[in-house]
């Protein structure tokens, strides 16, 4: 079972990646279920269940006798974190970085007025361990990207918003190129002062500099992107 659930993974994987960057174009046929089968060396079981999460993603549609065709990007699941780090993965571009940091800038800065309000002791400390974690990262003590995208989920997850939390995976997933373009852009790591004072306006309880000081931090990534388009 578990062998045949990381085969079924690998091919939609393969696939995924060979829709998101191109290899076949919207509109296109995919190969039938028995040349997946023979091409990947995997079983008609798991290749239909390949066919089912991509279908379920939004990259094809399976018609019965009309075979599997490609859909165009607007039916992709964007929010879905294959879908995205496949896209994410293949250069992605500037434009693309855009549109993913205004998302950033519409749910972010209200997490955090919201986890101002309603976040327990236990999600506080998962912030500052977060913190801590970037400052050694600074002296080569760990990893400046990771202790980065911690810092931010776990300010997602103290919001309390069962919504804003589900967005956790797809915020993390696409953090995982954007700050890397934006330090690389600044030739800095992220901002360890700025983050603390994150923590501080949640920890005080006070939403609209909590709010704010996130705010601030995202407005500086938009304004370094759109400098870079021009």
């Amino acid at each position: 079972m578990a062998q045949k659930h990381n085969l079924t993974y690998q091919l939609t994987h393969d696939l995924g990646k060979a829709i998101v960057t191109g290899q076949y174009k919207p509109g296109d046929g995919l190969p039938t279920e028995a040349e997946l089968c023979e091409q990947f060396d995997v079983s008609r079981s798991a290749t239909r269940e390949a066919v089912k999460m991509l279908s379920a993603k939004g990259l094809i549609a399976s018609r019965p006798k009309k075979g599997i065709h490609v859909l165009s990007e607007t039916n992709w699941n964007m929010f879905d974190p294959d879908v995205l780090e496949w896209i994410l993965s293949s250069n992605p571009s500037l434009q693309l970085l855009k549109s993913f940091t205004e998302v950033r800038a519409a749910i972010e800065p209200q997490a955090a007025a919201l986890a101002s309000t309603n976040a327990t002791f236990e999600q506080l400390e998962m912030i500052e361990k977060a913190l801590e974690r970037m400052k050694a990262a600074e002296q080569g003590l760990d990893d400046i990207l990771d202790s980065d995208i911690e810092f931010h989920t776990s300010v997602l997850r103290a919001s309390g918003n069962p919504f804003i939390v589900q967005l956790t995976d797809f915020i993390a997933t696409a953090l995982k190129v954007s700050i890397r373009y934006t330090n690389a852009a600044k030739g800095e790591s992220g901002d360890v002062e700025k983050h603390a004072y994150i923590l501080d306006t949640i920890k005080s309880r006070n939403p609209v500099k909590a709010h704010d000081a996130v705010k601030e931090i995202l407005d500086e990534s938009l304004a370094l992107i759109e400098k870079n388009l021009n």
